[in-house]
């Protein structure tokens, strides 16, 4: 009966994740009822969407596996600056982009009929291969972004639970595909609400029990909640403090200063050591130069101490404000941004997006740092002499937390935040590819819409497949971070086409052109100068690799655009109506 009871409470947190994708699925198959059968439902549902849900499944395909399990392996390798550094940043940016692009966006979108990126951007620079070349670009960059979230839940559960990776992927992917197939962006929508919601609530919770868990490793033990956050915080001051600070902590400028100090009081001695016994040798007594010279070192030579360094240069952590900026180049986002009611829907994003923003980033980070000194103390084996990063929330959950259902919660909590991005970009990828290649290829009339909504069906199998089989090779070796950071920098590079087209007139094809060609040549030399992001301290000129290459990329649009001819005066009128008219 004891080994009955064993393996049933061990096997509870996988039921827990079990009931929780089946519930998921019931959902998603419920919201495909309300499917009304139209290629403009299934792409863009319509623009029905309001703002409590317009809110939720924008977040939610924000929070990818970067923000949960690369931020804290992150947090782990660099400490609380990560913080200030992505969060922040994401949280003021965000927003800004969902005021000057989101909502102006949403409102060509609906006037000319677009739903994807490509469609705006044909029409806008006048130029159907601008649109293929965008369309190609976008596709590569998006790839490794689903690949983020499939290879963070396999990551996630084998930390955990000791799942292989492998079935992680297939199973998550398999319910994804599942609702999306049927119901499109409605179901995504749908579904991304009931996820977010769910690892936000959970997300509080993870961050109580984890406190508690490593409160439990310190002297005074666990207590109130508070208490728990205190004592955890401070057993990485004493363990690891480097993690606390951006800069160089005080408690190891004090250790180097102490080292330094020792060292000049040992070479001290070896000099007068060596001047009393060439006195002594100079007055005749060699029997006690001998003694002199062998005395035992009254002050033992220290080890080597490198030179103490920042986590992170205040250059560097300013170059991350960059990263954000991705959003308003991401094909998942615009499509969900299309899907809104009204411009008044876009209000509660705007305000509400920072405070959730927060609400998850926070105590990723706090754990990720917390998990940094349970690894100096020893505390966290399973991590290795090597860790990786993006094993590092799983290992603190299977490590500390001991409590079966509160482990499933957790796992519940991880996997919907992960899974509440796969959809939007699954479901964005097949419109993609259905209105961006297949319908201008055979002309808009070709096909009966019901005929739409089926190649878009079959290029969202395919998409899965396709992504799923690249998780597979790159799951061992990728750094969920170091793949979202390439990743977004591609988008980044290519934000300053959007801007221009929405609010500079004198824009040309010509200087959207240059913008790519920036883009895609440094993109691509300096991810081979990083041993294609393995070299996780690449830096170009002290700054993130996104920070120059956007520079460049708008000066290269700025300069292509005043040196071609300006555009027609009748096609810019489209785009930037009159409003005195």
């Amino acid at each position: 009966m004891n080994l009955l009871a064993a393996a049933s409470e061990s096997s509870l947190p996988l039921w827990m994740v079990g009931a929780y994708l089946v519930a998921l699925l019931g959902l998603g198959i419920f919201s495909s009822k309300l499917f009304r059968g139209t290629s403009k439902d299934y792409f863009v549902a319509s623009r029905s969407i309001g703002p409590f849900m317009l809110l939720m499944s924008v977040f939610g395909t924000t929070m990818t596996g970067f923000a949960l399990v690369g931020s804290t392996g992150k947090a782990f390798m660099t400490g609380v600056a990560t913080f200030g550094a992505v969060a922040v940043w994401s949280g003021m940016i965000h927003s800004s982009v969902f005021f000057i692009i989101g909502t102006r966006l949403w409102a060509i979108g609906k006037r000319l009929g677009y739903v994807t990126q490509v469609q705006f951007f044909r029409e806008r620079f006048q130029s159907h291969t601008l649109g293929t070349v965008l369309f190609v670009l976008l596709v590569l960059f998006i790839i490794p972004y689903l690949l983020i979230g499939i290879i963070s839940a396999g990551k996630f559960m084998q930390g955990t639970a000791g799942l292989d990776p492998r079935l992680t992927g297939l199973v998550i992917c398999g319910v994804v595909l599942t609702y999306v197939f049927l119901g499109g962006v409605r179901s995504a929508a749908w579904a991304n609400t009931f996820q977010t919601l769910v690892f936000m609530l959970t997300g509080v919770v993870a961050f109580a029990m984890i406190a508690k868990a490593v409160a439990a490793k310190t002297d005074e033990g666990p207590g109130t909640f508070l208490q728990n956050v205190k004592r955890s915080t401070e057993f990485v001051e004493e363990h690891k403090p480097a993690r606390l600070a951006r800069g160089i902590h005080p408690a190891t400028l004090a250790e180097y200063q102490e080292y330094e100090t020792s060292l000049g009081k040992y070479e001290e001695y070896e000099s007068l050591k060596d001047t009393w016994g060439a006195l002594v040798q100079d007055m005749g007594g060699e029997e006690l130069a001998a003694t002199v010279m062998e005395k035992p070192e009254p002050v033992e030579k220290p080890e080597f101490m490198a030179s103490p360094k920042p986590s992170m240069t205040k250059l560097l952590w300013i170059t991350y404000l960059f990263i954000p900026l991705s959003i308003g180049m991401f094909p998942h986002v615009f499509q969900h941004w299309l899907t809104a009611k009204s411009a008044k829907t876009f209000r509660l994003a705007i305000v509400a997006h920072p405070i959730c923003i927060a609400v998850v980033w926070l105590p990723c980070v706090i754990i990720g740092t917390w998990a940094a000194g349970l690894y100096a103390a020893g505390k966290l084996p399973v991590l290795g002499e090597s860790p990786n990063p993006s094993a590092v929330l799983g290992a603190v959950v299977g490590e500390l937390v001991q409590n079966p259902w509160l482990t499933g919660l957790l796992m519940i909590g991880v996997l919907a935040a992960i899974m509440s991005s796969l959809d939007s970009q699954f479901a964005c990828l097949g419109t993609m590819f259905t209105n961006d290649i297949i319908l201008p290829w055979k002309g808009k009339d070709y096909f009966s819409d019901g005929e739409i909504v089926k190649i878009a069906r079959y290029f969202v199998v395919g998409v899965v497949v396709v992504a799923y089989l690249l998780s597979l090779a790159l799951m061992k070796t990728a750094s969920v971070f170091n793949l979202g950071m390439w990743c977004f920098s591609g988008f980044t590079a290519l934000f300053p086409i959007v801007f221009a087209a929405l609010y500079w007139k004198r824009a040309t094809a010509v200087g959207a052109y240059a913008c790519i060609a920036v883009t895609a040549v440094l993109w691509v030399l300096w991810f081979h100068e990083s041993d294609y992001g393995e070299n996780k301290d690449f830096f170009v000129l002290g700054m993130l690799p996104m920070a120059p290459l956007t520079i460049a990329s708008a000066l290269a649009l700025i300069i292509g655009s005043l040196v071609s001819r300006a555009p027609e005066e009748r096609q810019i009128n489209k785009f930037f109506p009159n409003k005195a008219r």
